[in-house]
């Protein structure tokens, strides 16, 4: 009986999953929303707790974790998703294009000269609901903007630069927050409207305590109920939420579900069993290795691909010897065989060439074929040249040096001794020293890495990634470059209103870092994004913000009879 059992079911299921095969991947005809039910979703950093509740300690992470609850100014206008029929995948981590930008706090937003600014109106009725023990319910207002501005950018965490654009934010009444700029800066609404470090905290949350999550309480369509360390983050629903979704004509109010739960978990074969047995809804990223198997297993998953936000590479510290000279650097990428890692290690499911710069990312991106000779050659197998070079530099024999590589990356604990097998064949020896998050991420903090540092950094968008990865002084620049002249470049190119202008200068700033060959770049693999058919009005987006989901996970509902048909 049992088995009969079975039998129908993966039959319902390999029905389900033959009729999502041959529908087109717009959101349509899917009925009328459904409300309640738990959404439980293995996110992209499923394997990384949250790292700080506080805006102020200016957490690259921060959005991720707290965005269903702190809203900001900007969002991404997710009925431009290819889902809804539009262009924009809302895969990028922290990049929205100028025609996809929708208001979120902000009702509108315009531009004045003399003095240059953005003038903000805020929309009216935004409510902070009542959490006992740190504020009642209230109005949000233009005070409350210009106090979580104040605070993020007096940290001492502070990112060098990174709002010395801004003269002064004031309000200049209840609902109007006016942006004043000492010059244009082509990242503004990035870096204060939709950034890494834009939710508004209110000062009743601040004077509790804002990195006791228990203190947790924004505007949004969820509120922080639970958090277990390692475990999960548990976001409910927020019953006097203002915002609606538009779905055939009509408006449904936010969110749907009642309760969205964030799982961490770190062994990629306990969250694929969990995507498998539908413990996991949705199931963000999956690597290639497990694609087919689990359509084998669970025919009825939807599914989509993308190709990966973030570059991987060996970072080489140029300040230091034998990497301080080009021809050793050069060497090095010439050592290591790209097209066979993509061909082989991926099995054709990677990109040789897609980082600093993203193919997403439009005019800014130049593919290879496009490049100068002295980038294509970095890209070829050419142990011959890697060795001749090394030689010129010195180093006829090779020479060993130590890497650091994070635990939490299996792809990276793979990859690495797979590229270190290559630079061995030319004489170069990595020493390679795996560690655990916490310590891995602090060595870069404190700039106490070893001379090499296997890592894995986000494109943002493109021109933070040029900024972060190269402008002396980042923190997210492990190999130290500094140069003087590259920052006056990377200045011009935020001056630059016209966007055709700026994306040639992009361009040229790419060419110029690829060639210069701080680290060894290494292709970027697609990833797949999974999930079970009763969850809906949902393909596969994955930030609408820097790192921020929240408002998708909002208009997301669980079809609860499809769910139990299929047996879950």
């Amino acid at each position: 009986m049992m088995g009969l059992k079975r039998t129908l079911k993966r039959l319902l299921l390999a029905a389900v999953a033959g009729t999502a095969l041959a529908a087109p991947q717009v959101l349509h005809a899917q009925g009328a929303p459904r409300y309640g039910g738990t959404l439980d979703i293995g996110t992209v950093y499923l394997t990384l707790a949250p790292l700080s509740w506080d805006p102020r300690d200016w957490g690259w992470k921060f959005n991720h974790d707290t965005g269903q609850f702190y809203e900001q100014l900007f969002a991404a206008d997710l009925s431009k998703s290819e889902g809804r029929g539009g262009n924009h995948k809302f895969v990028a981590d922290a990049w929205l294009p100028a025609d996809a930008i929708r208001g979120e706090l902000a009702e509108k937003w315009e531009w004045q000269e003399n003095p240059l600014a953005v003038v903000v109106t805020l929309r009216k009725g935004v409510m902070f609901p009542e959490k006992p023990g740190v504020m009642a319910s209230r109005e949000l207002t233009a005070d409350d903007v210009v106090y979580a501005f104040d605070r993020v950018n007096t940290s001492p965490q502070n990112a060098r630069g990174f709002f010395d654009y801004i003269e002064k934010i004031y309000a200049r009444d209840k609902h109007t927050l006016v942006i004043e700029m000492n010059r244009y800066h082509s990242e503004w609404n990035y870096r204060f409207g939709y950034g890494h470090y834009s939710g508004i905290v209110p000062r009743e949350v601040i004077e509790a305590g804002a990195t006791n999550w228990k203190n947790a309480n924004g505007t949004g369509p969820f509120t922080l109920a639970d958090v277990v360390q390692g475990n999960s983050n548990v976001y409910v629903k927020n019953p006097n939420y203002w915002d609606s979704e538009k779905i055939e004509g009509k408006d449904y109010k936010l969110p749907f579900v009642d309760k969205v739960v964030f799982r961490f978990i770190k062994d990629e074969a306990t969250w694929i069993t969990a995507l498998r047995t539908a413990k996991l809804d949705i199931l963000e990223s999956v690597r290639w290795q497990n694609v087919e198997s689990l359509k084998k297993s669970s025919p009825a998953l939807k599914w989509r691909r993308w190709l990966g936000q973030a570059g991987i590479f060996l970072s080489m510290d140029v300040n230091t010897k034998p990497f301080d000279d080009i021809r050793v650097r050069r060497a090095l990428n010439m050592a290591v065989n790209k097209q066979e890692i993509v061909d082989a290690y991926y099995n054709g499911h990677a990109e040789l060439f897609a980082y600093p710069q993203h193919p997403d990312f439009g005019g800014y991106f130049q593919p290879l074929s496009e490049m100068p000779t002295a980038v294509k050659e970095l890209f070829e197998y050419n142990p011959q040249k890697a060795k001749a070079l090394l030689a010129e530099a010195g180093y006829p024999n090779g020479f060993t040096f130590k890497t650091q590589v994070c635990s939490c990356f299996p792809d990276h604990m793979e990859l690495l001794p797979l590229v270190a097998g290559y630079l061995a064949r030319v004489g170069v020896k990595i020493e390679i020293q795996p560690m655990e998050p916490g310590a891995y991420f602090a060595a870069l903090a404190a700039r106490k890495m070893t001379q090499g540092y296997f890592f894995s950094i986000g494109h943002s968008n493109p021109t933070t990634t040029l900024t972060r990865n190269f402008r002396t002084g980042s923190p997210w620049n492990p190999s130290g470059w500094a140069d003087p002249a590259f920052d006056e470049k990377i200045t011009a190119m935020y001056a630059l209103r016209d966007e055709t202008e700026r994306q040639a200068h992009v361009r040229a700033m790419t060419v110029e870092m690829l060639e210069k060959a701080p680290y060894i770049w290494l292709p970027t693999p697609y990833a797949h994004t999974a999930w079970w058919p009763w969850v809906k009005n949902y393909n596969g987006e994955l930030r609408a913000g820097a790192v921020r989901p929240g408002p998708i996970y909002a208009r997301i509902w669980i079809d609860q009879a499809l769910k139990k048909k299929l047996g879950y």
